[in-house]
């Protein structure tokens, strides 16, 4: 399992929704205020164990800063929010060539229920409901990066 987090003062996922006729719609799927965004990439030899370790290594990561302006706070201790979005391009592989390949990326009948497993475990260990975007959709993510800070961790490499 593979995540990119970024420190938000704000972020939200967009979809695009074909209305009656030619009309196209933007609907909001998931927004939050000060925050975590989560980005997260499954491969097939993920589970339980590497969702439960990345969901509490998220909560517990001291990125947000305390009364001294040290990074020292973690999520759940600054009362912040988190969005998950499911991205199957983290397991990019550019090794051969310039077109990225994806064999390594779960198929979506695998990350999908894993996905759901993860954010369920973000919302248990953040204690409140986690928003995300909507899985396999083309989706549009806007983001106000906090510092910036952006911190990428492999469940299968936590160095």
């Amino acid at each position: 399992m593979r995540v990119v987090i970024q420190r938000v003062s704000e972020a939200a996922v967009t979809t695009m929704e074909t209305m009656a006729g030619p009309r196209v719609e933007a609907r909001v799927a998931g927004k939050i205020g000060p925050g975590l965004l989560v980005l997260a990439g499954f491969e097939d030899a993920d589970g339980e164990a590497d969702i439960a370790w990345m969901a509490g290594k998220i909560a517990r990561l001291r990125l947000f800063a305390d009364d001294d302006g040290v990074m020292n706070r973690s999520v759940v201790e600054a009362g912040g929010e988190i969005l998950a979005v499911s991205q199957f391009t983290l397991y990019a592989s550019v090794r051969k060539g310039n077109r990225p390949s994806w064999s390594r990326a779960a198929r979506g009948e695998v990350s999908q229920p894993l996905f759901e497993r993860f954010v369920a475990k973000l919302a248990a260990e953040l204690g409140k409901p986690v928003p995300t975007g909507v899985f396999g959709a083309d989706m549009q993510v806007s983001l106000v990066n906090d510092g910036p800070v952006t911190v990428s961790i492999d469940s299968k490499a936590p160095d």
